[in-house]
């Protein structure tokens, strides 16, 4: 199912996602690298990727709420889109309750709670990430109709209606 939020023939969405979910690996992993090597930087740097990611994510929302509503109701990837935004809306809560509890004191350390909020939305980030890529690589959400090896370019022919060839 070609993607319904679309920028020069590729999905927004998709195109939007690597940002959020770097930042929140980064972020989380410098917070628990803080835990056992006192770095004066890290506190402050991983603060601004998860205060970033959080806004990032807030944008790829948008754009994969588009999508998810075009799916036929009663599918798999219905189900499955339900699942991956649900399950992502609790991700960005939860960094967000992490950045919240760091407000005070945002360049310090964080608690051993907002760590562990952290820790939970990563692990949670994971499973996520991969029910997009079933959406995706397993159920055709945000494919063009006419995709296969050597499908024209984006920039240049508008694959949209054209039928699948096989491949």
């Amino acid at each position: 199912m070609r993607s319904h939020a679309r920028m020069f023939g590729h999905p927004i969405h998709q195109m939007l996602v690597p940002i959020p979910l770097g930042l929140f690996v980064v972020g989380s992993a410098l917070d628990l690298v803080q835990r056992f090597a006192a770095v004066a930087w890290i506190p402050t740097v991983s603060f601004w990727n998860l205060l970033i990611g959080v806004i990032a994510a807030l944008v790829a929302v948008i754009f994969g709420a588009i999508d998810l509503v075009a799916i036929p109701d009663g599918t798999r990837a219905k189900y499955i889109g339900g699942m991956h935004a649900v399950g992502n809306i609790v991700v960005v809560g939860c960094y967000t309750v992490a950045l919240l509890m760091r407000q005070e004191r945002r360049f310090d350390p964080p608690s051993a709670l907002a760590l562990g909020l952290e820790l939970a939305a990563l692990t949670l980030l994971g499973l996520t990430g991969w029910l997009g890529g079933e959406l995706v690589d397993r159920l055709g959400i945000g494919v063009d109709h006419g995709a296969n090896v050597d499908a024209p370019s984006s920039l240049t022919h508008d694959v949209g209606d054209a039928p699948r060839v096989p491949t």
